[in-house]
């Protein structure tokens, strides 16, 4: 007779054996997913971590957690105190993984530091020329832009995002902010009571199937009295974060887009620096939400931003939206820019597009939540720089006032008048005035009912007395594949257009070769048996880098996943939009990723 021990077991192996076939072979080999301590390869491995203290640390060196860092010292600075602010960054340079369209509203940058021309801030290029229009397959229809209206970029300034936020970390740097690029936050600290200690920064030195180098280092640990998140959209740790403390509980789910770009250069006599230019319409139907971005920047070379934005609320799984980006710039309106024009730079990055419905809780024992990690994108307006700063600027002066303050019940800081400060600034009124604009595509009549809808609360200056949800979240909006059409897309011609690859070359992106996967799947059998069953692999088209790739098993009678994690771009396009959630982008090493030149 077999024991109920002896079935166990044997169920057990056949799990095993089905997890680890070729059909599906063993890809995540990350210690989130398979911990070291039962691992016997890391038995003697010394895992002691140095640790640092500092008053504030913010995790993120984007705009807000920049302008966040330099208005903590200067408040310091004014009153004559000793603070000290740590930011880690990890990117192997500041800047080095923004990516942006960008036009920039000065707002927050004119209360941060009003002499910002005098000191060389790259804000090179006033806007001058506002067009909107629809496009049809072969036509455009023009929309008037308006004075008052989000889309009037009177006064804004046409920017390259990276090089302005190099030029924020440059007036860190003079107020005495200690900047730590190639440094990954990859752990949050808690303290007993349960507030954020600070974080941890990633160890090196791990080979690919997971187990120590001979150059295994363990990462440090940075302990603060508050920190601050600053991670941009869909942040690594901020998820967790929001998690932990429940922070969505009041909130609607954020809702995203994924935000594609290249740079060109054109025939000078097609270049109009300070015209800015948007779309919506063609290529996408009317159930997709997205639109196009073409800005003319005043560089030394002739140099134009072009873009294309689709929300990952669409429910075709046929859809690419990096070929929707290519197919987009053949059409007629804008192909002439590009003719006999150089593509110098490509990239894409997730955003976010919840606004005011989904902005959570923005505070919690121990640290505080800001910029695009929060959520402060103003969507129609297509501009959130200039929010981001000014949350990271409120940020620092709660957190100022809160570890200056009488000690507080947790060890951690909770910067509690944070909340409030927003909801008394321009952000809260900002967002809330445009709060319907976004959801209101989910409609019957798809774009023509949103921009109709859109149309009339800005009309109204957004006083209609209800606030629409937005429903469920991107990943759950996939429809299977065989509720939907493929998508015919034409082949790139290598002149306007281009294959994945190639695109991604232009990136620089690098990430070191032997180390494990940091694309991490909860279960390794999930790709094939449901995505790839149900939904026909959706990862191999919504990933704007190459890195998911269903291919053969070598008996050739099936399909594996393979992941590329090498060509990431750290879009976190993937961990939105998996319809299994079954995928968690975790940091690399320090340093790896793209390597942008003002993007």
């Amino acid at each position: 007779m077999i024991s109920g021990r002896t079935c166990r077991i044997a169920k057990q192996l056949v799990f095993t054996s089905r997890c680890y076939s070729q059909e599906y072979p063993k890809i995540t080999t990350h210690y989130t997913i398979h911990p070291r301590e039962k691992d016997p390869r890391w038995k003697d491995t010394n895992m002691e971590r140095f640790a640092d203290e500092t008053d504030i640390l913010i995790v993120g060196g984007g705009p807000a957690g920049m302008c966040a860092a330099i208005r903590a010292k200067q408040l310091a600075e004014k009153e004559g105190k000793e603070l000290r602010v740590c930011l880690v960054e990890k990117a192997s340079e500041v800047g080095g993984h923004i990516l942006s369209g960008a036009v920039i509203q000065p707002t927050a940058l004119n209360e941060l530091i009003p002499d910002w021309k005098e000191k060389g801030a790259p804000l090179n290029t006033p806007v001058k020329e506002d067009k909107f229009g629809f496009l049809t397959e072969s036509g455009r229809i023009p929309f008037p832009v308006l004075p008052g209206t989000p889309m009037y970029n009177h006064g804004n300034y046409i920017v390259r995002l990276g090089h302005v936020v190099q030029w924020l970390g440059q007036q860190a740097e003079a107020l005495g902010v200690e900047i730590y690029p190639g440094y990954a936050a990859s752990e949050i600290l808690y303290h007993p009571d349960g507030s954020v200690k600070g974080i941890a920064t990633n160890d090196v030195g791990i080979a690919k199937d997971g187990s120590p180098k001979d150059n295994f280092e363990r990462g440090m640990e940075l302990h603060a009295k508050c920190t601050i998140f600053a991670e941009g959209c869909h942040g690594h740790l901020s998820k967790q974060i929001i998690k932990q403390f429940n922070l969505r509980q009041n909130s609607e789910p954020q809702t995203y887009g994924i935000g594609l770009k290249e740079l060109w250069e054109i025939d000078p006599r097609k270049h109009n620096p300070g015209q800015v230019e948007h779309t919506f319409g063609w290529p996408l139907d009317k159930h997709t939400y997205g639109g196009s971005f073409l800005y003319h920047l005043n560089e030394a070379t002739p140099l134009v931003a072009v873009g294309f934005v689709v929300g990952l609320d669409y429910t075709n799984p046929y859809l690419s939206p990096f070929k929707e980006f290519q197919r987009f710039k053949h059409h007629p309106s804008v192909k002439h820019y590009f003719e006999n024009g150089t593509r110098i730079s490509y990239g894409a990055r997730a955003l976010v597009e919840g606004g005011f419905q989904s902005i959570p809780k923005l505070t919690f024992p121990g640290g505080c939540l800001v910029g695009c990690s929060a959520g402060f994108l103003n969507v129609p307006k297509i501009k959130g720089t200039h929010n981001a700063m000014k949350s990271g600027m409120l940020a620092a002066e709660s957190v100022y006032e809160s570890i200056n303050a009488e000690k507080q019940e947790t060890e951690g800081f909770e910067p509690k008048s944070y909340e409030e400060k927003i909801r008394n600034s321009w952000i809260w009124k900002e967002l809330k005035v445009v709060r319907n604009c976004r959801p209101s595509f989910h409609n019957p009549l798809g774009v023509y009912g949103g921009v109709a809808y859109s149309g009339f609360s800005i009309l109204i200056g957004g006083r209609e007395p209800w606030t629409f949800k937005h429903g469920d979240p991107d990943h759950k909006r996939l429809k299977p594949a065989k509720e939907c059409k493929p998508i015919e897309y034409p082949k790139p011609d290598g002149k306007i257009s281009f294959d994945l690859l190639t695109s991604v070359a232009l990136t620089g992106t690098n990430h070191e070769g032997d180390q494990p996967p940091h694309l991490t799947l909860k279960d390794d059998t999930v790709p094939v048996k449901t995505n790839l069953a149900v939904y026909d692999g959706p990862e191999g088209r919504f990933c704007p880098a190459g890195v998911y790739e269903f291919v053969p098993t070598e008996s050739g009678d099936g399909q594996r996943l393979q992941i590329n994690a090498q060509n990431c771009i750290h879009c976190k396009t993937c961990d939105i939009k998996d319809p299994s959630q079954n995928i968690n982008w975790v940091v690399p090493e320090g340093g790896g990723g793209p390597a942008y030149n003002g993007m």
